[in-house]
């Protein structure tokens, strides 16, 4: 407090402060001095000064900063990604932009990939991952290895209404896993996007994404945990496409199963650019670039874990061979017109001419009708 002698000795007019640039932060702090009439001593040697400071930085009692940290852990989930290959990884990022917080799991050790990529922990056990109760246990394994890695998951370490999501390229076989293997208390989402880190690299814009709601519980909080992981999806600008697991492999026999098996066997082909590739030809190499990335294992369970494989299989045998047929029988009838072209010539032409003749009748009607009838009356 000061006293009523420091007002009296104020001066009359205190020079004006210009205000504080805006354009920079923190802000420059401004300040100005009040002489104060002090008795002289060893260490006032002059007038005191008293230095007014701004502070307009977020303090931890910031009530917008509180709010938004609320906000956020409302929003966030804890997922726990079990498999970090490329495609787990391609995931696990996306997760983190939308500020979920990730536990990771995968047989190898990705524990640098982790720190670096999402600033979280990695897991060699599967016990310590569970031990902190995820909301969310995604699935992102091969399809060969599914089985395995669920039967190892230890259930009973988790929420008994924990949400379990799988995104294998095929859907009724991770559907009658998931009702075979899992506590009746936990909710099921099959989901399969649509894309990978290839088609997917700059954008997921417009890029379809499946999902099947198996088994979810009527609680609000169950129902709203699903929304928000496909919100992940949703934000990101995917066509969100709910479907039946066995709608889905149905389809994606169809188109992915096909695709697939004609990169493979163009790869194998040796298809190679050229100085003059059409766009045809272009479409070509990169649907060999998008499927030789991919291992064998991944095509090995499209058709071994879809039941529609095989008979698209079938189809494209059949298909191959029927062309093969059409090419062949073409090249025979030229050779077969160069080798004896005078002598049939003669005889096709015969044989329109009689065809194309009027017919000579007798009693109006044609001469072989007419022999016909009068057959049948003989035999009466």
């Amino acid at each position: 407090m000061f006293s009523t002698a420091f007002l009296t000795n104020l001066p009359k007019t205190i020079p004006s402060l210009p205000p504080p640039p805006l354009h920079s932060f923190p802000p420059i702090v401004p300040s100005f001095s009040l002489p104060l009439s002090s008795p002289k001593s060893r260490h006032h040697q002059g007038p005191l000064r008293h230095v007014i400071r701004a502070i307009d930085a977020a303090q931890p009692f910031d009530y917008e900063s509180q709010l938004h940290t609320q906000y956020v852990k409302s929003t966030s989930l804890k997922i726990a990604v079990i498999g970090f290959g490329n495609f787990g990884q391609f995931l696990a990022k996306a997760f983190a932009r939308h500020h979920h917080t990730l536990l990771v799991h995968s047989r190898s050790d990705h524990s640098p990939a982790v720190r670096q990529q999402l600033n979280g922990p990695f897991f060699a056990d599967l016990n310590d991952l569970c031990e902190l109760h995820p909301d969310v246990v995604l699935l992102s394994t091969s399809i060969l290895s599914t089985e395995s890695v669920l039967k190892s998951i230890p259930f009973q370490r988790l929420k008994r209404s924990t949400l379990f999501v799988d995104v294998l390229s095929v859907k009724e076989f991770p559907r009658n896993l998931f009702l075979k293997y899992l506590p009746q208390d936990f909710d099921i989402l099959c989901t399969h996007p649509m894309f990978g880190p290839e088609s997917a690299k700059s954008s997921w814009e417009n890029l379809p994404f499946m999902y099947d709601k198996v088994r979810i519980g009527n609680d609000e909080e169950r129902i709203k945990r699903v929304d928000k992981f496909l919100d992940v999806f949703a934000k990101e600008g995917c066509r969100m496409v709910e479907m039946s697991c066995f709608d889905h492999d149905k389809y994606a026999a169809g188109s992915q199963f096909v695709t697939h098996t004609m990169g493979r066997v163009l790869e194998r082909f040796g298809v190679e650019s050229s100085p003059i590739n059409t766009k045809g030809y272009e479409t070509l190499l990169d649907l060999v670039d998008n499927t030789k990335g991919d291992s064998f294992d991944l095509y090995y369970g499209l058709f071994m874990y879809n039941k529609n494989s095989l008979e698209q299989l079938q189809r494209l045998e059949m298909a191959f061979e029927s062309i093969k047929q059409q090419l062949f029988g073409q090249m025979f009838r030229v050779y077969r017109k160069e080798l004896f072209g005078s002598a049939e010539e003669g005889e096709e032409e015969e044989r329109i001419r009689l065809l194309s003749a009027p017919k000579e009748t007798q009693n109006g009607a044609p001469v072989e009708q007419a022999s016909v009838d009068s057959e049948r009356l003989e035999g009466s």
